[in-house]
């Protein structure tokens, strides 16, 4: 997939009625070998910045979900302490801290284009406190004052752009 289908992938998926973290993931679940109906249902929460609370974009939140999804696929790593001979904290700890600075990376190219990852801020709200917890429905009206749709896009196209680096080097590798 390219980053423009990526793009257009997320984009129309907020325009289809998912909420920003759902749009995002749905575009790479499978993908990434995850069950697309039990990934959607996991990903509800993170909308409208967690529960329309406005913290974490969910557009963000959705990419490092994405991230940890590929991680998993591309380094699996024994995570069961019971499996004594395979078990290995070090592996998890090397494992976890480069999902963490891969993690900033994302959020970092994501805050550069935005100026933010904060959903109240994005929203250019003044105070940064919970929406009531009922979603608004989604008219013209509503896509016209959010950056929501464009937001989930550029989420996706930024960890398309994420894949295509770790393939490219990998490739280099050969």
């Amino acid at each position: 997939m390219t980053k423009e289908e990526a793009r257009q992938k997320a984009t129309d998926n907020f325009k289809s009625g998912l909420n920003c973290t759902q749009s995002v993931v749905s575009v790479f679940a499978e993908q990434l070998g995850y069950d697309k109906d039990q990934i959607m249902s996991l990903c509800e929460p993170f909308g409208g910045g967690m529960c329309r609370m406005r913290e974490v974009c969910g557009t963000v939140s959705g990419m490092l979900m994405c991230l940890g999804m590929y991680n998993k696929k591309a380094h699996p790593v024994e995570s069961d302490p019971s499996d004594k001979e395979n078990f290995s904290l070090a592996k998890i700890k090397a494992h976890k801290d480069q999902t963490y600075k891969d993690g900033q990376t994302l959020a970092e190219k994501f805050r550069q284009a935005n100026g933010s990852i904060v959903c109240a801020e994005l929203l250019g709200l003044k105070k940064r406190q919970p929406d009531i917890p009922v979603s608004e429905a989604r008219t013209e009206e509503y896509y016209k004052k959010r950056p929501c749709a464009e937001l989930c896009g550029l989420a996706a196209y930024i960890f398309q752009e994420f894949l295509d680096e770790q393939a490219d080097s990998t490739e280099g590798t050969k």
